[in-house]
């Protein structure tokens, strides 16, 4: 395995069961449509994964645009919401090619682990170009430094126990344990990052950073931020 992009484009055991799987998009599409500052607003998910319930996002705004970099999820994506006149599935070059301050609210959501810092980082200015004055960027699942597999396990048992999937939690994360998963995990690593360093790299970008109370999704043991654009004095 080369890249994780391989991976998620690969058919793998993250999700224990379809109950998980609708029950982790379905978080996060909420979390998402929270932060949407209204209804004209045009919205960006980088990183979306199958997006499951992007459609409670696109009814709180104008436009949602959805970037993922793996073909066979884009390919899932156009299939489920094609008559969705409000989504747009988009591959990160088609992001690349967007105007600069054309969007109200970028998410980028678990995308950060797979990346080299000097890799995300470049993402992260490259997308805040895409900002208009007063647009916001959230970041996501950011992994702190000394995070353990073991404390992603407990949280997804406490999901598992609090989403009614708590034997198939259990029973995914031996699975997850027995896969190639481990090996790829060891090969490629995951970036983890301290706080004062995501706020300074949102800062450096010429955004106004601070890190939230909660984490998208159900894992609060990971970071989330949000950094403003705010027009040039």
């Amino acid at each position: 395995m080369k890249s994780w992009i391989e991976y998620w484009n690969s058919d793998h055991p993250i999700y224990v069961n379809d109950r998980h799987l609708t029950l982790h998009y379905r978080g996060i599409a909420q979390g998402i449509a929270d932060l949407v500052p209204g209804e004209d607003a045009h919205v960006l998910d980088f990183g979306c994964g199958e997006a499951l319930s992007a459609d409670l996002i696109a009814r709180k705004c104008r436009r949602l645009l959805l970037v993922d970099s793996a073909p066979t999820i884009r390919e899932k994506l156009k299939a489920r919401f094609g008559d969705n006149r409000a989504i747009h599935v988009l591959a990160p070059e088609e992001a690349k090619a967007l105007a600069a301050g054309s969007l109200d609210l970028v998410v980028v959501h678990s995308v950060a682990q797979y990346l080299k810092k000097p890799d995300f980082a470049a993402l992260v200015a490259e997308l805040a170009g895409k900002l208009k004055p007063g647009g916001s960027l959230i970041v996501g699942d950011i992994l702190p430094e000394g995070l353990s597999a073991m404390t992603d396990a407990l949280a997804l048992l406490r999901f598992g126990f609090d989403g009614g999937f708590l034997v198939p939690a259990f029973v995914g994360l031996v699975k997850t344990a027995l896969s190639d998963y481990r090996k790829i995990r060891a090969e490629l690593g995951l970036t983890h990052y301290e706080e004062t360093e995501m706020l300074a790299l949102l800062e450096k970008a010429g955004l106004t950073a601070r890190r939230l109370e909660k984490n998208l999704g159900h894992n609060q043991a990971r970071m989330a931020f949000g950094a403003v654009k705010f027009a040039a004095e």
